[in-house]
């Protein structure tokens, strides 16, 4: 079981030159825009403002570093999908996070987050398959499940699983910064992945 005891916030970036030098592995976290990534973001390394949360949509437009247990980068990539910005802006967060996954040797895994109440759009199909071509095991962290009974959670998820079309291998779990229990499974098989990991990635 994986406890985070120690965070905090490394770089900031917008290009690759600009991106933290070192041999550790880095986890990424993507979703749309407004899905609840700060705030679970810092659920998991257990810190109220590690990511700045917002109530405005796409307000992250960088690439943020952060290191947990002195062990491992949690990369916070832009958010997607949020239609009250420019096109402009748009293609440049895509190209942000495109350059990001595709180019960085650092990257052990990626957490992809949907809002467990609404059906994956194709933005978040799209994502996924992109994430499984090139990835063994994809977390997809189903947020807000507080916003929902328990009891409609088996619901949500089957819609969630046959529209992403995943693997048996991936891990597709309910979690809210508002409860720590699926939290900790993410965590979780945060550690079973870093076990797996090379001592050292470049």
């Amino acid at each position: 079981m994986m406890n985070v005891t120690s965070a905090e916030y490394l770089i900031t970036a917008v290009k690759p030159e600009q991106y933290p030098q070192h041999t550790m592995p880095e986890i990424a976290m993507v979703g749309r825009s407004n899905v609840g990534k700060s705030s679970l973001i810092n659920r998991l390394a257990r810190r109220k403002h590690l990511a700045r949360t917002s109530g405005t949509p796409g307000k992250t437009r960088t690439i943020n570093f952060f290191l947990l247990n002195e062990r491992f980068i949690l990369v916070d990539l832009p958010g997607y999908g949020f239609a009250k910005v420019p096109r402009d802006v748009k293609r440049e967060w895509s190209q942000m996070i495109d350059t990001y996954l595709s180019s960085r040797g650092n990257l052990l895994s990626t957490v992809l987050l949907v809002d467990i109440r609404r059906k994956p759009t194709g933005e978040d199909v799209d994502m996924y398959h992109w994430l499984a071509k090139t990835q063994q095991r994809v977390i997809v962290a189903c947020t807000k499940s507080d916003k929902i009974s328990r009891g409609r959670w088996p619901h949500h998820m089957k819609i969630i699983r046959e529209t992403l079309g995943t693997r048996p291998a991936d891990l597709v779990v309910p979690c809210s910064s508002e409860s720590p229990e699926g939290v900790q499974k993410v965590l979780d098989a945060l550690e079973e992945l870093l076990e797996g990991a090379p001592e050292t990635m470049e």
